[in-house]
């Protein structure tokens, strides 16, 4: 009875309405049923192979030849040509030009306004770091960037000045600071980088480095491209300024819109106020709104001007104070709170005595 029962449920597989046939039948059946996916697979593969071939071709823009978009020589800047060779590509440089310059400007754009990348958290607290840099430390000892909050508490627990990641004594001589952070260096932290750099631009810091601009300069440009938000944003003062440079507007706001992709708040504040002063009203603004959402209060100040003089729309004042309430939340502690207070009140004793 199961063997009958396996028969028929072939033949209903098949959509073959008969019953009680032959072996042979059935597999006649088989092959000539065009509704039984079995039977399909290599013409339905042959069908994807050809689709295939058809997607991956692509014609040249100069000469127009067809050819394998793998095998092709695309355009460096823009992505959006191929050429069949070299020699295409040169050919058709002058009239691609300037559609290619276009479409590079739009590609940065899009970049540059972007949404902010979340910011990183404290490796102890697992809060997002706050966006004033005063408000948390750089270790020499492991490289990490701990809130003050999580500085303060183990102060406070255990009596003693220690690392709240590694628990390594702080560092107690500018020579001991100095190995630290090179050691750091020498392994790709950006931090460290950016460190040393800073105090070679302030000159007698915390290491007792000189001032030296030039090697300022190059430490801020290494620890940018190793991913340093605020290296970036750094080299963008020096050209700002004019720190033992020309000064250089366009340098500057070169760099700080590097250090904005990153995350850097502060330095997309600068972009807004260099838009703003050229007489880019648009760009300024998406620049205030960006930087407000990430929770900047000067920028949420930029951006409440701008709805009263009715430069900016009532859904966008609304929608960028609530992003930026949102990110003060997920920066805010009762012990970060408590260290800030302990740290205003150990100013004014300073300061009195």
């Amino acid at each position: 009875m199961s063997s009958n029962t396996g028969d028929n449920n072939d033949n209903q597989l098949c959509g073959d309405g008969g019953g009680g046939s032959s072996s042979e039948e059935m597999i006649s059946s088989k092959k000539e049923c065009t509704s039984c996916d079995q039977n399909n697979v290599e013409n339905i593969t042959e069908d994807f192979s050809s689709m295939a071939i058809l997607d991956n071709m692509s014609t040249c823009a100069s000469c127009g030849k067809e050819g394998n978009s793998d095998d092709m020589n695309i355009c460096n800047k823009c992505k959006t040509v191929k050429y069949c060779n070299a020699a295409c590509k040169k050919k058709h440089r002058s009239k691609h030009k300037k559609a290619c310059e276009k479409r590079v400007a739009e590609l940065y754009d899009e970049k540059l306004f972007a949404d902010h990348p979340p910011r990183e958290e404290c490796p102890i607290c697992f809060l997002t770091l706050p966006i004033e840099g005063d408000e948390s430390g750089f270790k020499s000892c492991c490289g990490k960037v701990i809130c003050r909050g999580c500085i303060h508490a183990i102060r406070e627990c255990e009596g003693k000045y220690l690392c709240p990641f590694c628990r390594e004594p702080n560092a107690t001589s500018a020579e001991e600071h100095i190995k630290r952070t090179k050691k750091l260096m020498d392994s790709g932290n950006s931090e460290a980088f950016n460190m040393i750099a800073m105090e070679y631009d302030v000159g007698g810091g915390v290491m007792g480095l000189p001032r030296d601009y030039q090697r300022a300069l190059k430490l801020y440009l290494q620890a940018g491209e190793l991913g340093c938000a605020r290296g970036h944003y750094n080299l963008g003062q020096i050209y700002r300024e004019g720190k033992g440079v020309e000064m250089d507007v366009n340098k500057a706001k070169y760099y700080y819109e590097l250090a904005a992709m990153k995350g850097d708040v502060h330095a997309r504040q600068n972009v807004a106020a260099i838009e703003g002063n050229a007489g880019n009203w648009e760009r300024a603004k998406k620049h205030l709104i960006l930087a407000a959402k990430a929770g900047l209060k000067l920028s949420l100040d930029g951006v409440k001007r701008g709805f009263m003089d009715g430069v900016i729309t009532k859904d966008e004042y609304a929608t960028t104070l609530r992003a930026y309430h949102e990110r003060q939340k997920e920066m805010k502690s009762d012990q970060r709170d408590k260290a800030a207070k302990c740290e205003v009140n150990h100013n004014t004793l300073s300061t009195s005595t």
